[in-house]
């Protein structure tokens, strides 16, 4: 047998279904890796289950009938609305934004959505999981509001000209389009929901997976005001749909669905990464935000009072760009060791304590209050005494303190801004750097060496769509896994399309060869 022959043999294997797995079986990943069946794994597959291979890292993950037909039902539903919006009106379109504003807005509806959150907080509570994020309130309601007025006033991206090219005889048009079906996962965070529907200006459709803490809100807002604006503006039913499961298994099989034109997953840690590789696997662009957590440096020319400021002002809540690691130069430890901790403390001050990180090493430069003081940290399972400076690691430089109510941030004494720069871009997320200093031409080489797509000079919550970009965001992407092709970090609502090509051409004579038109017959 040629190789040729002997390819197509290898190439004609005959496939079957999956109806069990064996503890101990071996499933090859990777090309030349092999993950093993747990006993818990095959004890709990069933027959119309399904594996999913995460090639990446040789995870088997078990997705139950149930959660793939619920997650399989909701895209259909989206790709079916999908093929209806090219017959949608950009009108119709700025009506929906407008009736879900209103909706939020209105004081019964609201109730309604608050009674289910404080239900999903208890519940959160009671099983020792972090509230911070979850519970709503009234900023929050006006800032959903604010952001789907955003985009009910946005220029309708659809239909726009990006480059027209003349031909003798013939025009050539790229013209924004559509992109498709677009799936969401997101921690338990409700106004996600309206900054995801933004993808609905761009006529695209959306489809969602909340967190399972989240998910009593998340049905509130689709039954009290998301189904209701997408009804009253004639949307077509699934132009925006929830996938209605508390298990991360719907998460996995949505982000398996290649039927997916995005996947955009919000939230932390391995989890995000997991969901990125299952879309990467099977074709899906991704947009992605896996670790958090901003830095600060302060070099030689630091100006005290702009640094206290940053500080004070990096710490009022935690969210992915809150201040995470402080990098002072040792030449300007002496003095603004102490506005740090001056800072740090105030900070608590208006929250509840403090909690430092430092390297045995710096220790020394501590005031002895700092060194051997103990404090209330309030931790998702409930206020614990602890020590006011925990000793860090370089390589824990990277890890970002997902802190309740107790401000937590790691501090660097480096020899120069270029050693805080390469701490960066070696052990940090490469998500949000700020440098606080006089010297304009340290401005210039930090924001030439550091590997950020979001970088100030001052403080570091500056980073969000909706405040500085005025563009409600899908999702805040970092470089963990490489710089952005032909994109930012900040992924919006009408920075998902498509380009299409239309041709018009007035010379119906036109011939690659150059041949004429010969006469018709008769």
């Amino acid at each position: 047998m040629d190789d040729a022959s002997s390819s197509r043999a290898v190439s004609a294997a005959r496939t079957g279904r999956l109806e069990a797995l064996a503890p101990g079986q071996a499933i090859p990943f990777a090309g030349d890796r092999v993950a093993f069946v747990t006993s818990e794994l095959a004890a709990a597959f069933r027959p119309g289950d399904r594996l999913v291979v995460v090639q990446d890292t040789g995870d088997l993950l078990h997705i139950p009938q149930t959660e793939a037909r619920a997650a399989a039902a909701a895209v259909e539903c989206a790709a079916a609305a999908f093929s209806r919006m090219g017959e949608v009106s950009d009108a119709a379109i700025t009506a929906f934004f407008e009736a879900f504003a209103r909706r939020l807005q209105d004081d019964a509806v609201w109730s309604a959505i608050a009674a289910a959150n404080l239900g999903d907080v208890e519940s959160a509570r009671a099983r020792g999981r972090s509230t911070t994020r979850l519970a709503v309130s009234e900023t929050m309601r006006r800032d959903m509001v604010e952001g789907l007025r955003v985009w009910r006033d946005a220029e309708p991206p659809r239909g726009r000209l990006l480059e027209r090219i003349e031909h003798p005889g013939w025009i050539v048009d790229q013209v924004v389009a559509p992109l498709g079906v677009v799936g969401f996962v997101f921690e338990g965070r409700p106004n996600v929901f309206a900054d995801a529907t933004g993808v609905i200006r761009a006529g695209n459709t959306v489809v969602f997976r909340i967190g399972s803490d989240a998910l009593g809100t998340a049905r509130a807002i689709v039954s009290q005001a998301l189904d209701p604006a997408l009804a009253e503006a004639g949307l077509p039913p699934g132009s925006a749909v929830l996938v209605d499961s508390p298990a991360h298994a719907a998460g996995w099989a949505m982000f398996a669905d290649n039927r997916l034109a995005l996947a955009v997953a919000r939230g932390s840690g391995p989890a995000v990464a997991q969901l990125g590789a299952i879309a990467r696997q099977v074709g899906t662009p991704v947009s992605l935000h896996g670790t958090g957590g901003a830095w600060l440096v302060a070099d030689g020319t630091a100006d005290a009072d702009r640094f206290f400021a940053a500080v004070y002002h990096s710490l009022d809540r935690k969210v992915c760009n809150t201040l995470n690691v402080c990098c002072i130069v040792a030449s300007r430890a002496a003095d603004l060791l102490p506005v740090f901790l001056d800072a740090l403390a105030r900070a608590g001050e208006r929250r509840r304590g403090c909690k430092l990180h430092m390297s045995e090493a710096d220790l020394v430069r501590l005031p002895e209050p700092w060194r051997t003081g103990r404090g209330t940290v309030i931790r998702a399972e409930g206020p614990v005494e602890e020590a006011l400076v925990d000793v860090l690691s370089e390589a824990q430089l990277g890890r970002e303190w997902e802190w309740e109510e107790t401000p937590e941030v790691s501090l660097r004494i480096v020899d120069s801004m270029d050693d805080a720069v390469g701490l960066f871009n070696a052990h940090s997320p490469r998500f949000a750097a700020t440098l606080i200093a006089e010297d304009r031409a340290a401005h210039a080489r930090f924001y030439a060496t550091i590997d950020a797509p979001f970088v100030g000079d001052g403080f570091t919550r500056w980073v969000d769509g909706q405040y500085a970009l005025n563009r409600p965001e899908l999702g805040l992407s970092n470089w963990q896994n490489g710089r952005l092709f032909a994109r930012g970090g900040v992924l919006a609502g009408d920075g998902v399309f498509t380009v299409r090509v239309l041709v018009r051409q007035s010379d119906p004579g036109l011939d690659r060869g150059g041949a004429t038109t010969p006469p018709r017959a008769g």
